[in-house]
């Protein structure tokens, strides 16, 4: 959200980013998640924790329940988190294949 030159790349507005953060699959990226659905996906990225969101995402009434409480975090970070008082710049290059070299 705070780099536009990398929001442009990928297609994502200001707009987008407003409604919570936003996961980009590397490999194909038109392929996202946004909001809850992206924590979801992270989630279900990690070792075992496929099994963990099949299971929440199977018990009734509990999707909702995340979608809320995603919500509440998303409006409420900078406050209860704090916030930086520059922008963060990652190590990692963004959207680059592992064969390409990249320049931040």
């Amino acid at each position: 959200m705070q780099d536009e030159d990398a929001c442009k790349n990928f297609g994502v507005t200001p707009q987008d980013c407003e409604m919570g953060m936003i996961l980009i699959d590397g490999t194909s990226p038109d392929r996202r998640w946004q909001g809850s659905d992206a924590a979801e996906e992270i989630g279900r990225l990690l070792p075992m924790g496929d099994a963990f969101i099949s299971a929440y995402r199977a018990m009734p009434g509990i999707k909702w329940v995340g979608d809320r409480a995603y919500e509440q975090i998303r409006d409420n970070r900078y406050s209860w988190f704090g916030r930086r008082s520059s922008t963060y710049k990652s190590a990692y290059p963004v959207g680059c294949n592992a064969t390409e070299k990249c320049q931040n």
